[in-house]
This record gives C-alpha cells, structure tokens and sequence, in this order.
C-alpha cells in the first residue's frame, strides 16, 4: 500500500483525526511531566544553580525549531517533485509553529545567557544563526501572504526552504564549525560521556517528547484548517461563477 495515498486531502483528513487526538494527549501528559519534574523535583546545579533548569524550556524548543524547518524542506522537495497539496500546506502550516519554538529558544537562550555571560546577547556563531533562522521563518511567512496563487506561492516558499535549510543546519553543528563560540556543546549526544547528568537527562528527555507531540499535533490542526479553508474557498469560486 502506497503512503502516497494520504496526500490526498480527504484521506489525510481522515487519518489525522486520531492521530491529532493521540499526539495532543501524549504532549499534554509528557510535558507537565517533563516540565514538573524537572522545574521542582530536580537539584540545582553545582556550577549554574537553578538557571540550569532552564534547559527543560530551552532544548526542546531549539531541537523543535531546527527540526520543523527540516520538515518544511522536507514537505516543500515532495511539493516540487511529487505536486502534492497536502505537503505544501503542512509545510506552510509548520511554518508560524516553527518561528514560535525559534522564539522560545532565543528568548530561554537570552535567560541562561545573562548569568552565565553576563550579558543577554553575544554574536555567538550559533546564536546568530538561531536568529537568522527566525528571519527566513518570518520571510516564509510573509510569501505566502503576499503571492495570492496557491501554486506559486508553493513554489516559491519551497525554495526559500531550501536556502534557509543552510542556517538550521548551521543553528545545529555550528559549535562543531566554530570552536571559539561561547555555546556550549551538545546537551545530548550519543556519545554517553557528553550527556548532563541522569537526575537532569530523564526529565529533559520527557520534554523534549512533549514538544515533539506539540509539534506533530499543531502541524497537524494547521493543516486540516489549511485543508478546509480551501475548500470553504473553492465554494465560494463555484459560487461566484
């Protein structure tokens, strides 16, 4: 059986729907665990105090904001190849999700930056491109608001996808590119060494799974609401014909 049926809009409805209902009780249940347990049942940390529990907000959302771009670009390679609708909706849908996570992590970054840098800002390589990422989330956005043909606007937010894909990779290894960076390094990595301590790494990983049921669940409200205003849309065409 061909996953290619699902891009057709009304089977995608009727798949999403419980898929929707799943992803939002898992996000609801893993993030007040998460977040709970690692804001008031875990210590302060011996060099941070308790700024280190701002990781629990941080992470999760800098992984989700890289992470829905790659999906967008993802989305936008099977619009140009395949011309399915459903893929160019739902990355038009990740799209404002993406640039809230963006947000979060710049703002929850500035928080942490302030005692550990003694400053709230730093052209740190990593952060300048979180914040360049931003900029093309908003670029994104704004094309397709301003091209009113579904197809062309597809097409172009497909290739501002493809060059803003650039800065979320960078967003992800620039501490690797650049060692002078003040960032640190990877909070989780699969080399179990780099990994924080188990008391902070087993809520934060609880976290991170609620974002990204929040993700899938946002994505997937989006773009049923992307799916039935076309057709309140087409209608309206039929009507006015």
């Amino acid at each position: 059986m061909s996953l290619w049926k699902y891009a057709n809009p009304a089977e995608f409805m009727r798949v999403s729907a419980p898929v929707l209902r799943v992803a939002s009780v898992a996000a609801a249940a893993c993030m007040a665990c998460g977040l709970i347990w690692g804001f008031f049942f875990t210590p302060e940390d011996y060099q941070q105090g308790s700024t280190v529990k701002i990781i629990y907000l941080h992470v999760p959302s800098a992984l989700m904001a890289i992470n829905a771009w790659i999906m967008m670009l993802v989305a936008s390679l099977i619009w140009f190849i395949r011309r399915h609708h459903v893929s160019a909706l739902a990355a038009k849908a990740a799209a404002p999700v993406g640039a809230v996570m963006t947000l979060v992590a710049l703002f929850t970054g500035a928080v942490w930056g302030q005692p550990m840098w003694g400053t709230w800002w730093e052209w740190d390589p990593r952060l300048t491109s979180f914040l360049i990422l931003f900029v093309f989330y908003l670029g994104y956005m704004a094309l397709w608001q301003a091209v009113e043909d579904v197809e062309k606007a597809a097409d172009l937010t497909a290739m501002l996808a493809m060059v803003g894909s650039v800065f979320a990779l960078l967003s992800r290894y620039a501490v690797l590119f650049w060692n002078q960076g003040l960032h640190q390094g990877a909070t989780l990595s699969l080399d179990k060494e780099e990994n924080i301590a188990d008391v902070f790494y087993f809520p934060l990983l609880l976290s991170i799974a609620g974002f990204i049921f929040l993700f899938i669940a946002l994505v997937l409200l989006r773009t049923r609401t992307e799916i039935r205003a076309r057709r309140v849309a087409a209608l309206h065409a039929r009507e006015m014909a």
